[in-house]
């Protein structure tokens, strides 16, 4: 038998962790490695925070699994807490990000469908986006090359130019449900949109019933300085996913609405065997104690613009490498003169994680409760990696 037990869809590198502490991780045999990746914009809390370890113990000893048959005092009480400090008004629970943009696409259909215009399906996408895994959420994205061998695509998507509002507008048709973009593109390059796609973009929406729907998988839960990144365009969604920091690592996702927005989702129409478990709802209480503590989001904001300047700083001792930086908060990328691909494994090897992305961009994305000495640590060591790193022969 020659394939693996671990079904092999992951280019796995090296990095073999077994313990994470703070900003840290440790690989079997004891190596230390500074993880400003977070498995990916995930562990906002750093490793083995303790607020949120105790909490998933204490839920873990008390009960773990109920069916949502019954009704959920833990749900309801996570829930409650996100809509009073977001947009929301309901919150449907899920296990990861491509669930929640799943709901999401159903919610945004499922209310074009209870409100009297039942072909209004399509929503409109927006180049180099990623919205998940499953058939849905790729057909959205409309990308080659995690379609490649999953064809046919799911109809109902038409993907236009992202931050182009003229080819937003001239999109919609008489069958459109809405517009799903993420304010800021994670996968696609750390590229946030601009002030005014996201003003137009809702503007569109309000004229002609549509609804905005927002993937904030990756940008949302601090990540870039407020709670969601939309706050900082002064506009607020119909409909948002949100997952990755939910649960500070532990899986998590959720699709949150207003009430008119979710009038089409009534009993029987969407489920869950796990979204929205106990041990879940422990984990994403625990993350909102820290996050909403007063300061938190003033900390990102404050060690976002440390690390863009240190960064910044740092960009004309290598020039032949790096062209800049672009992001908001702690949702930074450093662009490449080349792929930046190559450098990724290169600073793993020297105990440095971070991750690439689309348009020769190195992701930056430390846990959200580093201090200054993280950040130190991390450009100079990126700085003394790179001196020595030679640029692949093409």
């Amino acid at each position: 038998m020659s394939i693996t037990p671990l079904m092999p869809v992951y280019p796995r590198s090296p990095v073999r962790p077994v313990r994470g502490e703070g900003a840290y991780l440790y690989g079997e045999n004891g190596e230390k490695y500074l993880d400003f990746a977070s498995g990916i914009a995930v562990n906002i809390l750093g490793h083995s925070h303790p607020h949120l370890t105790k909490a998933i113990q204490d839920q873990a000893a008390t009960l773990v699994h109920v069916s949502n048959m019954y009704g959920s005092p833990q749900g309801e009480a996570l829930a409650q807490r996100i809509c009073d400090n977001s947009f929301a008004d309901t919150v449907f629970f899920t296990n990861s990000g491509a669930e929640a943009v799943e709901c999401a696409i159903k919610t945004a259909r499922r209310y074009h469908h209870a409100n009297g215009a039942p072909e209004r399906k399509k929503l409109i996408t927006f180049s180099a986006a990623f919205h998940g895994r499953t058939m849905a959420t790729i057909s959205a994205a409309g990308s080659e090359k995690m379609i490649d061998g999953f064809e046919p695509i799911l109809p109902g998507f038409e993907t236009v130019e992202f931050d182009n509002l003229d080819a937003a507008e001239a999109a919609i048709d008489d069958k459109t449900a809405g517009f799903l973009v993420e304010p800021i593109q994670g996968e696609g390059g750390i590229r946030p949109a601009s002030q005014e796609f996201m003003q137009g973009l809702r503007e569109l929406c309000d004229a002609n019933g549509l609804m905005l729907v927002l993937d904030e998988v990756q940008c949302g839960y601090g990540r870039t300085g407020t709670y969601f990144a939309h706050e900082q365009y002064g506009i607020e969604p119909d409909i948002l996913a949100a997952a990755k920091g939910i649960g500070g690592g532990f899986p998590l996702g959720a699709c949150l609405a207003t009430e008119e927005a979710a009038s089409g989702m009534v009993i029987g129409t969407h489920g869950s065997t796990y979204g929205g478990g106990p041990l879940a709802m422990a984990a994403g209480q625990a993350v909102l104690d820290v996050i909403l503590e007063e300061g938190f989001f003033d900390h990102v904001k404050a060690m976002g613009e440390r690390l863009r300047q240190a960064l910044e700083q740092m960009i004309p001792n290598h020039d032949h490498l790096f062209k800049g930086v672009r992001g908001r908060g702690l949702m930074l990328g450093i662009e490449m003169k080349i792929d930046s691909k190559p450098l990724v494994p290169y600073l793993r090897a020297r105990g440095i994680l971070t991750v690439a992305a689309a348009n020769n961009v190195l992701r930056v994305l430390p846990p959200l409760n580093i201090e200054e000495s993280h950040i130190t640590e991390f450009v100079e060591g990126l700085s003394n990696a790179v001196r020595e790193f030679e640029v692949p022969v093409e």
